[in-house]
């Protein structure tokens, strides 16, 4: 059970139904996650502002599914897991890729540097190193798709991090955070 309890139509004020209401619109329903984030209305459109700004940028879809995979795991979030393994599977991504993006890589060798250094990010609090950044350059990587890159992993922290607080119920096909040996 969720420890912050989800945003219902029938208990929102208007600001949070008309965002609830959008969110439906497009995506056909609103994951439970963005209903924790309607307690806020104004954090809620800043992450979708952000995110849909964000999935515009030079980084392609499989690219930031793997990010948020990655992410997912590595900060313990079951709920981004299970999500972004769904997502990811309609972006195209192939299971043994979501499972190599959770393991810290890739099949694609310019994903996996991506890979690598997003999970870089987090564990070094930003302390990145100049060989990281020229690994991201030496595969193609140009200076704006690194800064989408961090951006990614500044987007996908914080969802972890309210997944893991709230403790949200998961409503997509449930993935464990333990991977296979």
């Amino acid at each position: 059970m969720s420890r912050i309890p989800l945003v219902t139509h029938a208990a929102a004020n208007a600001d949070q139904n008309q965002l609830l209401d959008a969110i439906q619109a497009q995506l056909g329903m609103v994951p439970n996650f963005l209903r924790v984030f309607a307690h806020s209305p104004v954090a809620l459109k800043a992450f979708l502002g952000l995110h849909g700004i964000a999935n515009d940028g030079a980084l392609d879809a499989l690219t930031r599914e793997r990010i948020a995979l990655a992410l997912a795991q590595a900060n313990g979030c079951q709920y981004c897991v299970s999500a972004h393994t769904a997502i990811g599977r309609k972006t195209g991504l192939t299971g043994n890729e979501m499972m190599a993006a959770r393991s810290g890589t890739s099949e694609d060798a310019m994903a996996a540097e991506a890979v690598r250094f997003a999970l870089n990010l987090v564990e070094k609090k930003g302390e990145v190193d100049t060989e990281e950044l020229l690994a991201l350059r030496n595969v193609g990587y140009s200076d704006a798709a690194i800064v989408e890159v961090i951006t990614h992993v500044g987007m996908n922290f914080l969802t972890n991090i309210l997944g893991k607080v709230s403790r949200v119920e998961i409503d997509f096909p449930a993935v464990e955070l333990k991977l296979a040996a």
